[in-house]
């Protein structure tokens, strides 16, 4: 039993957990508009309250529009497993990262075909948005990831988190560096922060996520909260992996400091929103190709450097 719990310490520790980042967001977002804000623990209430109440259904959805959100937290809680997070994931094997993102690319596509179900022109351009701007975030990303499989030699998640060490940042500080500037611009975008998108807004004109899931109440609105909740952790897990340091020996200290590495994301996610206007919408893919463009650098030091044997 407690080997078994050993295995699915990250995936239960981020199923527990990960509604906690969205609410230190929103703490560091208060502190420096010079209030109180919500309690840390607001997404825990609001997901109870969600899931206490009954979803209503237009008679002009289909299936679709009811499978969007189950099909998304599904996605998101299956990838969690193949991520570790400062510890072996429970699943692991080589080109498990091309899994996790197809299944992130799978929660994406049944987000976008509910709120394309509803028939509504705003949320059928929040979903145009969405497929479109994804589109040049995920490019950024699998060039990032290149980079960290060139520098390690790993194909697999949990085996390349495990090579991020001191010895590689001596060796390749100038790529890991902008591989975690990329990562930490893809944490933004993927999950609908500022720069990029509000999720305070109430504008349908200029809402990308938010618009989408309008139509969405009761417990299937809990879903895609807790599910985006997921999402950040998954991707603050990635940025912890690139960040913080390894201990040789001490299984417990490199948690520790991952966990740290992942408080450090949503402390930067909540500066960023605060000190930082929204981009205008013709400027995002600008700024992912930007982000493209610097992973495609750090794979290019790689190269220049050579590979980890």
């Amino acid at each position: 039993m407690k080997l078994v719990l050993q295995n699915l310490a990250a995936p239960l520790l981020g199923i527990l957990l990960a509604p906690l980042l969205p609410g230190i967001v929103n703490k560091v977002k208060a502190f420096f508009a010079g209030r109180r804000g919500p309690p840390l623990l607001q997404l825990y209430y609001d997901l109870f309250k969600l899931m206490s109440k009954g979803a209503v259904y237009s008679h002009t959805t289909s299936w679709l529009f009811r499978a969007g959100p189950v099909v998304s937290t599904a996605s998101v809680l299956t990838a969690l497993f193949f991520v570790p997070c400062g510890m072996r994931a429970p699943c692991s094997f080589p080109g498990d990262l091309l899994l996790v993102f197809y299944l992130l690319g799978l929660a994406r596509f049944f987000t976008v075909i509910a709120a394309m179900d509803t028939g509504s022109s705003f949320e059928g351009m929040g979903a145009s948005r969405e497929a479109q701007f994804s589109a040049f975030a995920e490019v950024g990303l699998f060039i990032a990831f290149a980079a960290l499989v060139r520098m390690t030699g790993q194909l697999s998640l949990s085996d390349i988190f495990e090579h991020v060490t001191p010895d590689l940042w001596r060796t390749h500080a100038p790529s890991l560096l902008l591989g975690a500037v990329v990562i930490m611009i893809i944490l933004l975008a993927e999950n609908s922060r500022i720069p990029v998108d509000d999720p305070n807004t109430h504008l349908e004109l200029t809402m990308i996520h938010e618009v989408m899931v309008l139509d969405h109440g009761g417990p299937d609105f809990a879903m895609i909260l807790y599910s985006s909740a997921l999402k950040l952790w998954l991707f603050a897990a990635w940025f912890a992996g690139v960040v913080a340091p390894r201990f040789e020996g001490s299984n417990a200290l490199t948690a520790a400091a991952t966990l740290g590495g992942m408080l450090l994301a949503a402390v930067l996610t909540g500066i960023i929103e605060s000190t930082m206007a929204r981009l205008r919408l013709l400027r995002v893919p600008q700024l992912l190709i930007g982000a493209a463009a610097l992973a495609f650098v750090a794979f290019l030091l790689t190269c220049r450097g050579g590979a980890q044997p």
